[in-house]
């Protein structure tokens, strides 16, 4: 940083710790120098004297002076400016991570990955303005529901684009999902196996379980584990899928019934179960990390931050995004 930043608190950061809204867009910036900072005034809520433990609200601004770490990239994007803002505007604001072969973006919930029926906007389109100088267009490797957020490859040239393809078809990606989902599972933690089968309906692709041997019916297979839970209401679960079938978590979570809160085509409520106030009704499911062999060797290993919903929802529950011990 340059200078003074003066930066507004967003709605998905309502209540949220002062310390623990700074570590979330500053995680370089250590607790003591920023009690130093508090303590000294340059750190204001405002304009005024700020602590450690103030809550932040919509609409208050922080005043940031310089620091000698980066702020986090890839989150903050509004619902207005993914679909109104400049194609190469809002990729460089979804941007995680990049290198000469790869991309890595934070994909907001809501836009689409690819086009499709009633799709105006979409990644895929999108990169068309990133071409190279040699007119190469960045190609997607994996793919993303439209209402998931999070982590999502892309190769910058042909030879990365075959080489990462070959890494998720060769189950060599890592990949681990942030979930909140209706009440507790019974194992705290426990991989679910079966087989699912995908059939249109008039609100589009539906999975459902189905029978071994069953025509069109592949094996899928997730892990999870409880990270935090809220009573007997709600669960936060970390779930990693060992294939990548369609809707595969989602369908998984609904069958250990505990399906994923604001899912369209998964959640199922009785009659007495009332959504709880200030969650938004909205899928809560966000590709929190993907560790994936390089093109050029090594890992890339990218974390992406919660999307607004979710991060909101974390906040009005009190979980602690550092307890699932990444």
């Amino acid at each position: 940083m340059a200078g003074v930043e003066q930066i507004t608190v967003e709605a998905g950061e309502a209540g949220m710790r002062l310390d623990r809204w700074f570590k979330s867009h500053f995680p370089g910036l250590g607790f003591g120098h920023l009690q130093k900072l508090l303590r000294s005034g340059q750190v204001r809520v405002d304009g005024g004297r700020a602590k450690a433990d103030t809550r932040v609200e919509p609409g208050q601004v922080v005043r940031v002076p310089p620091l000698e770490v980066d702020r986090k990239a890839g989150e903050g994007l509004s619902p207005s400016m993914v679909r109104a803002g400049d194609d190469a505007e809002v990729l460089q604001k979804m941007l995680l991570h990049e290198d000469p072969k790869v991309f890595v973006f934070n994909k907001p919930a809501g836009l689409a990955v690819q086009g499709g029926s009633g799709v105006a906007r979409h990644v895929d389109g999108m990169l068309e303005a990133w071409r190279n100088k040699k007119g190469e267009k960045p190609r997607l490797v994996h793919r993303l529901d439209r209402d998931t957020s999070g982590v999502l490859v892309v190769a910058r040239t042909r030879l990365a684009a075959m080489k990462l393809a070959e890494a998720f078809r060769g189950r060599d990606a890592e990949k681990t999902y942030w979930a909140l989902v209706k009440g507790v599972p019974k194992k705290r933690e426990d991989k679910i196996s079966t087989w699912l089968v995908k059939e249109p309906s008039p609100e589009g692709d539906r999975v459902r379980v189905a029978k071994h041997g069953e025509t069109g019916a592949d094996h899928a297979v997730s892990h999870y584990r409880v990270v935090e839970q809220a009573a007997q209401t709600l669960s936060w679960l970390e779930m990693e899928p060992y294939t990548g079938r369609t809707h595969q978590l989602r369908v998984h979570a609904h069958y250990i019934g505990c399906p994923i809160i604001g899912d369209p085509k998964y959640f199922e409520a009785d009659t007495n179960w009332e959504f709880p106030g200030g969650i938004q009704n909205r899928l809560h499911l966000h590709a929190r990390r993907i560790v994936i062999p390089h093109p050029d060797g090594g890992k890339i290993d990218v974390t992406a931050p919660l999307s607004p919903h979710m991060r909101q929802s974390w906040n009005l529950l009190g979980f602690d995004e550092n307890a699932a011990g990444e």
